[in-house]
């Protein structure tokens, strides 16, 4: 009788149909899911349920524990891919929250610039457009167009920048996306896009910065 009772509890609980698709259901509605992109626990949700029911459709001639060892396979293995695929994915923060700089340690222009052409001479485009956006951020900084904010994103900087620079502010905004895109993302600049970040980088050099907040509370000086 022991013995029975024994293996009784250490026999796993099988789902049956419905009960593995309310296992998706509660594991896809966490809130991970719903604020890393709308619609993307509903997508993944209907495409999932969409292949369940086409597996379980060629289970009606099998028989009953067949059908529900089945079941239980195909629920653990969609859990673990979620588990192990997407949520990672879903909790990598976004590109538009990262630093623009890997470290806070004081950096110069000249230092980001030299980096730049370094990186130009071997043909690494990203390396290169990710250098002159940091090299414009520290030089407005160095000439005290704008006030050093650590910690802060491309896409900051390159709106305070455009406080300042309002004529280039299509180029600023091109450049901070394109960082993010090669940065963050799968992105590969090409060397076009180093040509024309460094065409951007020599013209803010040459600019008065625009009157305001933003140009900061002292004349900038030149560099």
């Amino acid at each position: 009788m022991e013995l029975t009772r024994a293996f009784r509890l250490d026999v796993p609980v099988l789902p049956d149909e419905e009960e593995a698709r309310r296992w998706m259901e509660e594991e896809l509605s966490r809130p991970v899911y719903e604020e890393a992109e709308p619609g993307l626990t509903e997508r993944v949700l209907a495409a999932l349920a969409e292949w369940l029911d086409s597996v379980l459709s060629g289970l009606e001639a099998a028989g009953p524990v067949t059908g529900v060892l089945v079941v239980a396979v195909i629920a653990a293995v969609v859990l673990l891919l979620v588990v192990l695929v997407v949520r990672p994915r879903l909790n990598a923060s976004p590109a538009g929250s990262r630093p623009v700089f890997d470290d806070e340690a004081a950096s110069r222009a000249v230092d980001h610039r030299r980096l730049a052409r370094d990186a130009a001479g071997r043909s690494d485009w990203n390396e290169a457009l990710t250098q002159l956006l940091r090299a414009m951020i520290r030089s407005a900084e160095e000439r005290v167009v704008l006030d050093p904010v650590p910690g802060q994103t491309a896409t900051e900087a390159a709106s305070r920048l455009v406080g300042a620079y309002p004529a280039d502010a299509a180029d600023i905004r091109w450049l901070a996306e394109r960082f993010n895109e090669v940065r963050y993302g799968n992105a590969h600049a090409t060397a076009a896009d180093a040509a024309r970040a460094q065409d951007l980088d020599a013209r803010l050099l040459a600019a008065a910065p625009a009157a305001g907040p933003a140009a900061g509370t002292f004349p900038a000086v030149p560099r």
